[in-house]
């Protein structure tokens, strides 16, 4: 047997262990990605090899919250590509307008930036007091952070340009206080925020929603994950509601790509078919 298919079973085995120790289910997951993530916690812990670092992560539940970290989804930024909330603020918040009351569910919504972007858009375009947004993902350290809104000084002249591209039309700062080397997002931007636990692998749908956001996530699953997530975004839509995915991502080959119509081209933003 070849070193790389040893590995690879490896692998299996652990996240097979993970699944039937802690219930989080990465067996879906794109391999590529998963083996990158654990490689990397493999060469800071200093372990000799996978083997080691299944028997650790089953009795040391300190290592596992480690490897959680490792293997959540966390890379993100406010009005990350700007050119997707301004095609948003454009082309859909009119539609959105038309509703009584909005649902917009955020899921993967990793430490809370997108959350965020979504309240001050919300905010701006006068809608949010009637709108409920739910921002999910299946990590509690992760979601305990997009709750606490604070984010590091240092990227907000990142965001504060992200923002001034989306169409930002006040001064980004009067979203935030500085307070040493944070920024803390002002509280009235989570007043109709609920931040809840969900796992886009195990979980089911997802209330009656207007828009959902799910950005750079579907990636790193593989295609039978991916069409299971999908599928679980279109019985969450009201008719006519509005799904976002990443700028990587596309419904096009996906199991229900018949059941969406393009929103807005080149933006990855769909609109189920009534």
């Amino acid at each position: 047997m070849k070193p790389m298919e040893s590995e690879n079973i490896e692998i299996k085995l652990l996240i097979e262990a993970i699944y039937l120790k802690y219930g989080y289910d990465f067996r879906n997951y794109s391999m590529a990605s998963i083996k990158r993530r654990l490689v990397h916690r493999l060469t800071a812990s200093g372990l000799q090899s996978l083997s080691a670092m299944q028997h650790k992560l089953l009795y040391d539940t300190i290592f596992f919250e480690t490897l959680l970290l490792d293997l959540s989804i966390n890379v993100t930024e406010m009005f990350r590509d700007p050119s997707f909330y301004l095609a948003l603020r454009t082309e859909v918040i009119p539609a959105l307008k038309t509703y009584p009351f909005i649902r917009v569910w955020n899921a993967g919504c990793s430490s809370g930036e997108e959350v965020y972007s979504m309240a001050i858009l919300l905010k701006e375009e006068a809608i949010y007091k009637r709108t409920q947004i739910y921002a999910t993902d299946f990590n509690e350290v992760i979601l305990s952070k997009a709750r606490d809104g604070i984010f590091p000084i240092d990227n907000m002249k990142k965001y504060t340009s992200n923002y001034i591209k989306a169409g930002g039309k006040q001064s980004f700062s009067d979203y935030y206080t500085a307070k040493y080397d944070s920024a803390i997002m002002e509280k009235d931007l989570k007043a109709n925020v609920v931040f809840a636990d969900h796992n886009l692998v195990t979980d089911g749908v997802f209330g009656e929603m207007n828009l959902i956001m799910c950005r750079n996530v579907l990636i790193y699953f593989d295609k039978t994950l991916q069409n299971r997530v999908l599928n679980l975004f279109h019985e969450s839509l009201c008719h006519g509601g509005f799904l976002c995915l990443g700028s990587k991502e596309s419904i096009r080959f996906s199991e229900c790509a018949d059941n969406f119509e393009n929103a807005v081209a080149g933006e990855a933003i769909y609109r189920k078919k009534s």
